[in-house]
């Protein structure tokens, strides 16, 4: 049987990296006593698959990761289970099961939306509407959005464009509060912070990444034209 389980992440657990939290996970299956599946072979481990990797400081609500199982408590039970054993800063939010030709969610993320704020303690350099006028310019009208993109060997120049499905700017209590909903997943995966940064330069401001709170509302797949969260792809256990 196979089970999609989403968390939330939050508080200090954000400063953990995603190997940590895949060893935490594996301990917590245990502890919770769920009837988890194994591989085979001379040096089994769970099957546990994580749908895409979140960077270290960055909150969530809407983290996934697949499992197999032999059995399965209802879902309201499970929850339950597995909150018992969590510590202060990750929480389980669903579990739902799949169906059997479901492909895991690492093989089918296609996007994820973001909310980026200002920390308590730091001063935005200019106004929502400064901002909004920056966006405009910056991505709305221009065909394309070229940026100088670091890899590990050389630069690269990128047009981002076509991997931004959403940018806007709100108030948040009079401070700037950035959307975004970018490409995501293993061919395309366009960092938010990336964006963010480019907006600043476009509009002459110095960015500083301390100064940013970085939080992914969810996870999703594509659907056609459209895109479907990760977390509507399954049905509740009663």
């Amino acid at each position: 049987m196979k089970i999609r389980i989403r968390f939330r992440k939050y508080g200090v657990m954000k400063f953990i990296g995603h190997l940590d939290v895949m060893r935490y996970f594996q301990k917590a299956m245990r502890r919770a006593h769920i009837d988890i599946c194994y591989s085979e072979g001379f040096s089994p481990h769970q099957i546990m698959s994580f749908a895409a990797p979140l960077g270290v400081g960055i909150t969530s609500d809407g983290e996934y990761m697949d499992i197999e199982v032999h059995t399965s408590a209802s879902t309201e039970e499970s929850l339950r289970a597995l909150n018992g054993v969590m510590v202060e800063g990750v929480e389980c939010t669903g579990y739902v099961k799949l169906p059997d030709q479901a492909k895991t969610a690492m093989s089918i993320v296609a996007a994820a939306d973001y909310d980026l704020y200002f920390k308590e303690g730091y001063a935005a350099p200019v106004s929502v509407s400064a901002f909004a006028d920056g966006i405009r310019d910056f991505f709305e009208k221009p065909d394309e959005v070229l940026i100088t993109k670091q890899t590990k060997k050389s630069e690269r120049v990128l047009d981002i464009k076509p991997l931004i499905y959403g940018f806007q700017v709100t108030d948040r209590g009079g401070v700037p509060s950035f959307y975004l909903k970018l490409s995501t997943g293993s061919t395309d995966n366009l960092k938010p912070e990336l964006v963010l940064e480019a907006l600043f330069l476009h509009m002459g401001l110095t960015y500083d990444p301390n100064a940013i709170q970085i939080h992914r509302k969810d996870v999703y797949a594509s659907d056609g034209d459209d895109f479907v969260s990760l977390g509507a792809m399954g049905e509740v256990i009663e």
